[in-house]
């Protein structure tokens, strides 16, 4: 029999915030994280609008050891999971006493690979580098250093997924969960937010070059969108199984209900219509549910010309009449990539929570696609018990999570 999924804890740092309740304001009230970058433009860059992240402070938190094995994405994890597990009520002599797993969403550790690459260059003596560089430039950065550091005994595996990492890491461990191959999984995505790890991205036109108003640039849906803005952090959201949240007496918030998975099998970079209607459509089949429950879709649509018309097309096909609300906190956020998946999911549980809905940032204007969705411009008082959560990434890969509240 196959058991019930449900979330207990959750975990930020965001350029909306470094905590839930930082986080859950600036959604409220529809602030933006988006700022111009005067070092990109000095880089040569096309654009040089970023999300702003400070990072995080982890001395007297960690030793200087561990700091010295953790990229940025990292220590923003390591933020994320330790208001994660203090929300979730687990302490470390739970987690030292069972087999708890570990999946988190990550797609690059680019600045370390170029520090590394620099100073073999420059010295010609690769004891330059560090001990810590290894893991610093592994992809596989984030779980290795929360796997050591919160002493995690379960799966502890790297989601690598594009855009659609964070979102598979919770769709992946809920399956583990409902299989019964795992009782509770630490699950979410991170981002690094310096520029070399999206500067290929800048290259080929990708962002937006409304540089004159940064708040401005990111336009899910809006017809005159130019292009995405690059942002960061990390998520961490717990899952567990229902009996396990029970006996813990954990706070339980909501329910995975579903996750839907597909691939495009098509274009590296331009998304399809297909692909992502059928990712939606397994969502909404695993769950069992009829589509006049889900409320809310929080879209992927990150503000890119093709992207949003396509995903536009897909909401429709599957929802047909049905027109719950839609938008893309991307508006507020730029495009969080490997984290977005994760972090949304959260975006998405604090409106719930709260009977709101965060309107989408910068949607003056509808196109032929947007205008058939119920997309609200401004922040919406509104009650709604069930969401879908869409995340695409390149290489046609696409997730798509149901959500419950309990």
């Amino acid at each position: 029999m196959e058991k019930r999924v449900v979330i207990t804890g959750m975990g930020i740092y965001s350029c909306l915030g470094k905590s839930l309740d930082e986080v859950r304001q600036s959604l409220y009230d529809g602030k933006s994280g988006i700022i111009f970058d005067p070092v990109r433009k000095e880089m040569g860059f096309r654009s040089a609008l970023t999300a702003y992240l400070e990072k995080p402070d982890l001395k007297g938190q960690l030793s200087r050891n561990q700091r010295a094995f953790m990229p940025e994405e990292a220590q923003y994890a390591y933020a994320a999971t330790v208001e994660a597990l203090r929300n979730a009520k687990i302490d470390q002599d739970y987690l030292d006493a069972h087999e708890v797993g570990l999946l988190y969403g990550n797609d690059s550790t680019a600045d370390a690979v170029v520090k590394s690459v620099d100073t073999m260059r420059e010295k010609k003596d690769t004891t330059l580098v560090g001990s810590g560089a290894i893991f610093q430039s592994m992809n596989s950065t984030v779980t290795m250093n929360l796997g050591c550091i919160f002493h995690l005994k379960g799966i502890n595996l790297t989601v690598s997924g594009a855009c659609a990492s964070g979102s598979h890491a919770i769709g992946l461990g809920a399956l583990l969960i409902r299989n019964g191959l795992q009782d509770m999984v630490v699950c979410g995505g991170a981002q690094e937010v310096n520029p070399f790890s999206i500067g290929s991205f800048d290259g080929i036109s990708a962002f937006s070059t409304r540089e004159s108003d940064p708040t401005k640039a990111s336009r899910p849906f809006d017809r005159d969108r130019d292009g995405l803005v690059p942002g960061g952090g990390a998520a961490t959201v717990i899952i567990e199984s229902y009996e396990s949240a029970v006996k813990r007496g954990a706070p339980i918030l909501a329910e995975i209900l579903s996750y839907g998975f597909s691939s495009n099998g098509d274009h590296i970079s331009t998304p399809s219509v297909e692909g992502p209607a059928r990712s939606l459509k397994a969502a909404i089949n695993n769950a069992g549910i009829d589509i006049r429950q889900i409320g809310y879709i929080n879209a992927h649509a990150t503000s890119t010309k093709v992207g949003d018309m396509n995903e536009a097309k897909a909401i429709i096909e599957v929802f047909g009449d049905h027109k719950p609300f839609v938008t893309s906190t991307k508006g507020q956020t730029g495009h969080e990539m490997w984290m977005a998946g994760a972090s949304e999911i959260i975006y998405t549980m604090l409106m719930m929570k709260n009977n709101f809905i965060a309107g989408n940032l910068n949607f003056e204007n509808p196109d032929e696609d947007s205008a058939k969705l119920n997309i609200p411009a401004n922040r919406i008082n509104a009650h709604f018990d069930t969401f879908l959560s869409n995340s695409f990434g390149f290489g046609g890969t696409n997730s798509t999570l149901i959500v419950k509240n309990l």
